[in-house]
This record gives C-alpha cells, structure tokens and sequence, in this order.
C-alpha cells in the first residue's frame, strides 16, 4: 500500500492484510512507549460505544505525546477489534491530507480516484457516512487548523467530516479552544509526565541506562526538560550521540540561554514523528507560534511581553496595562488553550511554561525584535512598579524577579535612562529585602551613569551615591564605607544645605558606620546633633526621628547604661506600634531592641517572650534569610543560652551562622560574629576543644578582615 505523507525512509511501518480492515496509520508501534494508561482509559471509555457515532480530541502542549498517545490507542483498538479499518490523517499541510484521503479512498476502493480529485474529502466523507463501510476510526493528527476541512460556505466547522453510528473520530490538537469545537466536552487533556513516567521514558531511550544511576542528576534534568516526553527524548538522543553523562548534559543547559537554545534545536531520528515535521523542542511549537499571531495578535503580543520577564508570577496587570478586560480575557485564553501559559496559585498572576519561554525568546530572536519587545517590557514595568516603600511591599516584591530579567537582557547595550529608572528602583526593592549584592551592583552602575549624565555634584547623583555607602556598610566594607559617606556628606551639605533629608540621611548611616565600628564617643556627638535636626523637621515621632533614637539608646547600651537604653527603647516600641502597626519591619527592629536591653538587664522572661514574638513574625513577613531575620534569630539563641536552653540555642546559632555566610559571605563581619555565640554555648555544653577551634578560627578571620588592631 502507498503510505500516507511523507514519511521516514528506514521505518518499518505496518501494512494492511487481507484478513483485516483497511489500515493507514504510518507508524509502527513505538517500543519506547511509555504506558499513559489514564488518558488510553478515558480515550476507550468514550470510544467503546458501537451503536454511537462519536467525536474525541486529544489535547496538550506541543511535544507532550498526544500523537504517540493517538497510535497506541489505534493499535489497541486494532487488536481488540480486527475488522476496525483505521485511518491516519496529518493535518500538517493541505498535500499531506489530500495524499491522505486519496491513499483511504484507494484503501476503500472508491473507484475512478486519484491524487489529484479536488472533491477528495466529501467523496471519502460521503462513503464512510454509510453504514455498508462497516466500523471505522478516523485520526486527525495536529488538527490545530480548522480551515483544512471547513465549510466555510455552510459556517460549519466539520461538515466535510464523515458520520456514522459505526464510526468514530479522534483528533489530536494543540488547541484547547479548537478542542471543543471539534469534540465538545469529549475531550483528553495530556499534562506532563509525572517524575516516575518521565524517568521510564529517560531510561528507554538512553543506550547506557547505567546513567540513571545518578538519582540527583536524573531529577535535576528531568525537571529542567519539565518532564516533557519530546525534550527528554531528545536530550537522550544528544546524549547517546555524544557519548555524555547526564551532569554534562545540565551542564550545557545551565550555561547560557543560547547555549540552552542551541541544544534543544538539535534535529533528532525519531520515528514516532512525520519525516517533514519539526521534532526539536526549540522549533516543535513554531507552528503554533504563527497561529496565534495569524488569528489572534493580542495574545502574539502578550506572549511576546511575557518572553521578557521571568516565566513564573508574571502579573496580569503587566500584561493588559492598555487592553480592556475582555480583550485580555480573550487573549489570555488563546494562550492557555494552546498550553503556553497557565494560572499562577494567584489567580491574578500567570506561570509561561520554562521552555516554551525559552522557544518564544529565541523566535523573536530569530525575527530579529526580541530587543524591541524587551524594551515594551521596560516600559510596562516602569509602569507598574511602584517606588519600594514598606507599605506597599505586597506590591513590588514580586516584580522584582521580572525586573531583574529585563535589566540583565539589557545589559550588553547601552543603558537608557528608562533602563537606569528601573534599576535605580530595582536597587530599592533589593536593598529593602536585604540583597546586598544586588543592591550593589544595581547602585554602583545608577551612580555611575549619573555621574556621566548630570555631574558628580547633582542632588539625585549624591543622593546615589549616598544610599551606595550604606551598602558598602552593611557589607561590612567599614573603611570605603565611611570614605564615600564622608566624600558625599561635603558635598551634599554644600549643594542643598545641612537640614535637607538627603543630608540628614548621610549624617545617619555616618553615625551607623561609627556605631558599627565600636566608635561610640563619635557616634553620639554625631547623633545627638542629627537627632535635633530630625525632631525640628519632622517631629518627635516621626520612623526617620525614632530610628534616630534606637541609634542613641544603642550608644547607651554599649557605654554600660542600660536603664536609658531601655527607657528610651521603651519609648520607640509603642510610638511604633501605635503609627505602623505590630508587625511593621521597624516595629520589629525596635521590639528586639528593648529585648536586648531586658536580656542585658536580666530580666530573661521578659527577654525571650519579646524576642520569640519578634523573631516569628520577622520570617513570616520577611523571610527567613532577610538579614533583620537573622539578627532576630541570632537575639533569641544567646536568650537560651543564657536561660540554660543549651541544646535550643545550639540549633539557632548554627542556623543564624549559615544563614549569614549564604546572604552576606562568610568572611562578613556578622558571620564572624556569629560564630562566638556558637563557640560559648558549646563551651557551656563541655564541648572545649569544638569551641576553641571556632573562636580560633573567629579569631583569624577578623584579623585578616577588620585588621590585627580590631581583634586586640
């Protein structure tokens, strides 16, 4: 028989018998083939009615196995039932369904027939309607389109399809929209593979299964190919191919986006795919790709804005800051009847799937806009992020990551001054959540540039500049810190005068680089005249002047007068929690405070109920790595230790060490800081040799960080 399409030269395909019903499927069965037993059952389940004529649309992303799905059912279904003829249709192009239904015309003997024949379909249509052509299954392969058997003169949309009680249709189609209208509610929706399924096919397609063997790379990659059965087959065949183990695979994967790219646009045998198809991941959804911009622009347009953000809680006011509702609703659909996008947890915020994400950013790459649309984004996001405020933290945090995407895709070229607006607030989000080393960066070059743009002595270039210092100090770099602050300080004090905000704030975190550096005699002198400013300019109860106050009782506490620290402490804590509320990150900070006093007062109780209070509710709404976090949880640990609590404040202490050395480094003043506590609760646990070593250790590094005069 002559095979339907286009097909692989070395596949071995199955032919029709003389004791069996016509047959054109144009693939053998796939050994591979990893059982996908929930949707064959549903699939037989809907099927199994003789007496019925009836519609089935297999539906899913693009590479997720719904044709491999499709052929095995058929071959089920030819083996249970010998007298079914089977028909195959690829809906790939307008030639490979008329070749198609001129091969079934042949097959059902249809005489004066040829390829030619321009009313092919209605004659196939018109003879597998009577019920003399006995019990058929016709498939329709990737029937994304259509237009290919419309009527468009009878506004039908399967009226060239054939109708028998005899006989059913099965569809496979990317298009959950193009599901319905061709099955209605009959439809299989194919998800992807869970891990074990997904490993099965791994090991059935790699020639060294020994690979498998490596549990953590296996899931690493399985996870990072989505479980999607068409990328790990092949990343199988790029692994047999070169000879690779499945860590130099990943490898590849987590070096460049082009470098992903260019791995999964690798071509690969596959003889469970048409021989004109395109079987690489990276080109398998070009097809869809061009739908959508053909029939629905908007939804090209939101796919396209969505490439240049992060794939995961991207916000639909992003999307449709110009589109109405229904519009976006429209367009949204479109993406998600394809499988490109799905609902994020937050029914306000969607996920793109990660490497339909990467294929989208490469098309647009190929199209040579991907810098255009880049730039949409930027605007958008400049739109919509707010200025980093603690108010509106449930606002900007999680646009953060989609800043960043947009930020670094811009980097190689030539800032603009809308890509430096949102790095400049980028930085404020950052260095609120305690990201030092983004903040940095993201500081480091705004300053720059304004320094280039406007001059090194504009207000908004040393305001920068400024916020850049106390990074510096909060990285514990002390020395540049106050150099910088200080270069800044005379300046700002010339160009907008002594009692500006942008003054007063330098003149702040000067007294912090004093405070921090065990300077306690000029860091009052500094503060008490600051603190007159603040409380001229914006009262006594104002967060700037009440911050202010926590820095002074801080002094008192460390120059042994614990009473005024307390009384002053005190007296923050409740203008705070009357003007933010209990669970405000400076309500926090000032909550610890008093602890500390309590503990150094020895009122331990009162101490730990404090801090166990603070410490909770700073992970809860901040997180448990933000730095304020830490020094809560550091607070809390020195309480047990010093209530007796050895093997409590062990645990903390140890959490509180690792968590500094992952977010500040681990030669960061506060790591080594961390480490005497720990060292003098194992010291009180008997366990001296232990404690000895990491006060040694302690004891080497401040040298080598803070120099050999700030450890004696």
């Amino acid at each position: 028989m002559t095979l339907v399409g286009r097909r692989f030269a070395n596949a071995n395909f199955l032919t029709a018998s003389s004791t069996k019903a016509p047959w054109t499927v144009p693939f053998r069965r796939n050994p591979l083939f990893v059982s996908r037993s929930a949707e064959i059952a549903k699939l037989d389940d809907i099927l199994s009615n003789d007496s019925a004529f009836s519609q089935v649309a297999i539906e899913g992303l693009g590479g997720v196995g719904k044709t491999q799905i499709a052929l095995e059912y058929a071959h089920i279904l030819r083996e249970r039932h010998p007298d079914c003829a089977i028909f195959w249709i690829p809906v790939t192009s307008v030639e490979s369904m008329l070749e198609a239904y001129s091969q079934i015309a042949k097959e059902l003997q249809i005489p004066n027939v040829g390829i030619e024949t321009k009313n092919i379909q209605n004659i196939v249509q018109h003879r597998l309607s009577q019920e003399s052509s006995g019990r058929w299954l016709l498939v329709l392969d990737n029937a994304d389109d259509i237009s290919f058997w419309a009527d468009k003169t009878k506004g039908t949309t399967t009226s060239n399809l054939p109708n028998s009680k005899h006989g059913s249709i099965l569809f496979t189609t990317r298009s959950h929209k193009t599901a319905i209208r061709l099955a209605g509610r009959n439809i299989v929706t194919v998800k992807a593979m869970n891990s074990a399924l997904a490993k099965n096919l791994l090991g059935n397609t790699l020639i060294d299964r020994s690979l498998l063997t490596d549990e953590r790379a296996t899931a690493d990659l399985l996870q990072k190919l989505t479980y999607l059965p068409l990328a790990i087959v092949q990343a199988a065949a790029f692994i047999n191919k070169n000879q690779m183990t499945l860590s130099e695979y990943i490898s590849l994967h987590e070096s460049t986006e082009e470098s992903t790219i260019d791995i999964l646009s690798q071509n690969f045998e596959d003889e469970g795919r048409y021989e004109d198809g395109k079987n690489s991941v990276a080109t398998t959804w070009l097809i869809s790709f061009q739908q959508i911009r053909a029939s629905d622009p908007l939804a090209a347009e939101y796919l396209s804005l969505m490439a240049c953000v992060d794939s995961k809680n991207v916000p639909q006011k992003f999307l449709s800051l110009t589109q109405s509702a229904t519009k976006t609703s429209d367009a949204l659909g479109t993406l998600k009847a394809f499988s490109f996008i799905t609902n994020h947890e937050n029914s306000q915020h969607l996920d793109i799937h990660r490497l339909v994400h990467l294929a989208t950013r490469n098309w647009l790459q190929m199209q040579g806009t991907l810098l255009e649309w880049t730039n949409k984004a930027l605007s958008h996001m400049n739109m919509l992020f707010p200025f980093p405020r603690e108010e509106n933290r449930h606002m900007w945090r999680p646009l953060l990551p989609h800043a960043r995407h947009i930020i670094e895709s811009l980097a190689p070229s030539t800032p603009t001054r809308a890509a430096i607006y949102l790095l400049h607030i980028f930085g404020y989000g950052v260095l609120q959540d305690g990201r030092y080393r983004e903040a940095r960066r993201a500081f480091s070059t705004v300053t720059d540039f304004y320094k280039t743009s406007l001059g090194i002595e504009h207000p908004v270039t040393l305001s920068t500049q400024a916020t850049l210092a106390q990074i510096y100090l909060r990285q514990g770099e002390w020395s540049k810190a106050e150099s910088l602050n200080m270069q800044t300080l005379d300046s700002l004090k010339k160009v907008v005068g002594f009692e500006s905000m942008v003054t007063l704030t330098s003149m702040t975190a000067q007294v912090s680089i004093y405070c921090a550096q065990e300077r306690w005699t000029e860091a009052e002198k500094l503060e008490l005249q600051t603190l007159k400013f603040y409380e001229r300019a914006l009262g006594t109860k104002h967060p700037q002047t009440l911050m202010n106050k926590s820095y002074l009782a801080l002094i008192y506490r460390e120059k042994g007068k614990w009473n005024q620290s307390r009384k002053l402490n005190l007296q923050i804590l409740k203008c705070h929690r009357t003007a933010l509320g209990t669970e405000h990150p400076l309500t926090l900070i000032s909550t610890r405070n008093l602890a500390d006093d309590y503990r150094y007062l020895g009122l331990l109780r009162k101490a730990e109920a404090l801090q166990t209070q603070a410490t909770e509710t700073s992970k809860r709404i901040l997180g448990a790595e933000h730095p304020d976090t830490i020094r809560a949880t550091g607070s809390l640990a020195s309480i047990y230790r010093e209530r007796g609590r050895l093997k409590d404040a062990e645990k903390l202490h140890m959490q509180v060490l690792e968590n500094y050395r992952k977010t500040l480094g681990a030669e960061h003043p506060s790591t080594l800081w961390a480490m005497a506590p720990l060292a003098d609760t194992w010291r009180r646990m008997g366990r001296y040799t232990e404690a000895t070593e990491l006060l040694e250790k302690c004891l080497h590094l401040e040298t080598k960080v803070l120099g050999a005069d700030y450890s004696v």
